[in-house]
């Protein structure tokens, strides 16, 4: 594939990422919440707790940490997982009127996003060498980190403004990595005590 075709496509799926995993749930959370619709409102949250591993993917990333690739790759794949997992809340949301603007777009959401992630995981899949740090100069891996490089930029004078203190990548690295373990750690206590108990129904998760 043409390195400037590769890298554009990179940048889209980031640019994409920014709308179905970030900007959409957000407003859907809100709007949830101020419609009292506790289905979609448990929906969401277990959306936004299975998706920070997106966000922690980027702090790696910020940092040039090759594990950022992997979670990046796993963090797609996840949110799928997260949002069509759940019987209780697929029933409840199944019977909402389909005609109600909130229940019809959280439904195009979830297909929306289904559709992205799963495209971002394959396009993911092609930077999976980069997990060699030797291979991080390379053109399928630049691609990957410029966007969480700018990102990282803004944070740091946000940050320097707001705390008076400096962010850095190294700093984005060392909270990506934090971040990781409490994300890794609340996973197994789901896979090994609630995920036994409870299956498939979301409950109070």
């Amino acid at each position: 594939m043409p390195e400037t075709l590769y890298r554009s496509l990179v940048w889209l799926d980031y640019r994409l990422a920014v709308l179905f995993s970030v900007a959409l749930p957000l407003v859907l959370l809100v709007w949830a919440s101020l419609r009292r619709e506790g289905a979609l409102v448990r929906l969401l949250q277990i959306y936004w707790k299975v998706a920070s591993l997106l966000l922690i993917s980027v702090l790696l990333l910020a940092n040039q940490r090759p594990l950022g690739f992997l979670m990046a790759l796993v963090g797609q794949l996840l949110v799928v997982l997260a949002v069509w997992f759940w019987v209780d809340i697929n029933e409840e949301l199944a019977d909402l009127p389909p005609w109600r603007p909130l229940p019809l777009t959280v439904r195009i959401w979830r297909w929306s996003l289904t559709f992205w992630a799963l495209l971002g995981a394959a396009l993911s899949a092609t930077s999976l060498a980069c997990l060699n740090k030797a291979a991080l100069a390379s053109a399928a891996c630049i691609p990957w980190l410029q966007a969480p490089q700018a990102l990282n930029v803004q944070v740091t004078g946000v940050f320097g403004f707001v705390f008076g203190a400096q962010w850095s990548p190294t700093l984005a690295g060392f909270v990506g990595y934090l971040a990781l373990v409490a994300y890794v750690v609340g996973l197994l206590q789901w896979l090994l005590v609630r995920l036994p108990k409870q299956g498939r129904v979301a409950g109070e998760f």
